[in-house]
């Protein structure tokens, strides 16, 4: 017997016709009330699927709605001071998702007249933007027939469809993709849901359902299968691998670093230095610091190697965070500085509280920023 291929497994799998309906009817009785959800604005639509990029829609909320208060259209945001715009981000973490914005606004401005384009390649040569962003927003704004493929729509389709590989290895990708095309055409096809028919257009709300459906009830633990309007076309469901797919490679396994920070004060004024552009966390705003993993300094030498000066260093906090595969602590010291003539090293500046709650920090900075503002 000849082996199985691709195409014969999506043969005898759920036909996307099969899944449109109840996927278009689930979504429209079960849909999260989300402020973007609330707009066919294809900028707004764009400021959020950018935000939602590695962060949780809880967390996304109060930011998105305070960015469309200050920065409402493409206009707004091209005028925008960059440290306004850091501000705005502020503690969103992945700053290059920001710059990326700014940069794709100045080019919608230069190619576009401003307008924000309604073609998916327009769409996918904007800085920042992918495969999956790109048909986000052109489905929801739009209602293009183009497919999305987030990890909560490869859960939703690996399961769905029982399909065993590795979504991140090329040949499985593509079937994925494959398969969100096909379901997003069928949506295409459809008729409006009987339901609702206040819902939105049916490629915006299909693939929105797909999102949906992944976020709330195919979670990768615990899924809600009693609950899921497509339980009964489910192959993962039918055979019992709910819990096994997808299957993913295991991450690499963190890496754990560790800095002594310097909380320095000289009259109400506290130091602070701008990281240099083009790095890691570029432009935003930190407390002096050293990496010092490895190696069993006491805080005095660190404090010396980075400062030039000798000073007394007192325990503040510690404040551990993650940023990517690196697991970070910050070893919090305050610290008096010695004279008012001892120099102060190049790129740093002498503060007070209000100048510095101002100014766009480092998520775990502003955290140390908070600790020494209460305590004042």
């Amino acid at each position: 017997m000849p082996p199985q291929t691709s195409s014969s497994k999506l043969r005898r799998s759920p036909a996307p016709h099969s899944l449109v309906p109840s996927l278009l009817d689930w979504f429209a009785i079960a849909a999260r009330n989300l402020p973007w959800r609330r707009t066919l604005d294809p900028y707004a639509i764009w400021v959020s699927e950018i935000m939602l990029q590695q962060t949780q829609v809880k967390t996304v909320i109060p930011y998105w709605e305070r960015w469309m208060r200050e920065l409402p259209d493409v206009a707004a945001l091209v005028a925008a001071p960059e440290q306004r715009v850091l501000k705005l981000w502020e503690g969103l973490g992945y700053y290059t998702r920001v710059r990326n914005l700014q940069k794709a606004a100045q080019q919608i401005v230069a190619q576009h007249a401003g307008h924000f384009p309604r073609g998916f390649d327009a769409v996918l040569a904007l800085p920042g933007v992918g495969r999956y962003t790109a048909g986000a927003i052109t489905s929801i704004a739009f209602n293009a027939p183009n497919p999305i493929l987030d990890g909560n729509v490869i859960r939703v389709l690996t399961r769905l469809f029982g399909i065993r590989g590795n979504p991140r290895e090329k040949t499985t990708n593509a079937q994925l993709w494959l398969l969100a095309t096909r379901l997003v055409q069928a949506a295409a096809d459809s008729q409006p849901s009987t339901l609702n028919p206040q819902l939105p257009a049916p490629c915006s709300a299909l693939n929105q359902s797909l999102m949906e459906l992944g976020a709330t009830l195919c979670t990768p633990q615990n899924a809600q299968c009693p609950q899921c309007p497509v339980q009964s076309l489910c192959a993962a469901h039918r055979e019992g691998r709910v819990g096994e797919l997808p299957n993913l490679s295991p991450r690499a396994s963190a890496t754990s670093r560790e800095f002594h920070t310097f909380v320095m004060e000289r009259g109400g004024k506290f130091l602070v230095t701008q990281r240099p552009a083009g790095g890691v966390n570029a432009r935003l705003w930190e407390f002096p610091n050293l990496e010092v993993t490895g190696l069993r300094l006491a805080p005095e030498t660190s404090a010396k190697q980075l400062l030039q000066v000798t000073i007394r260093c007192e325990p503040l906090c510690e404040v551990k965070h993650t940023i990517t595969r690196y697991r970070i602590t910050q070893r919090v010291f305050r610290v008096r500085w010695p004279s008012a003539e001892a120099s102060v090293p190049a790129h740093t500046r002498w503060l007070c509280m209000p100048e510095l709650h101002a100014l766009p920090f480092t998520s775990a900075h502003r955290r140390i920023l908070c600790r020494v503002a209460a305590g004042i």
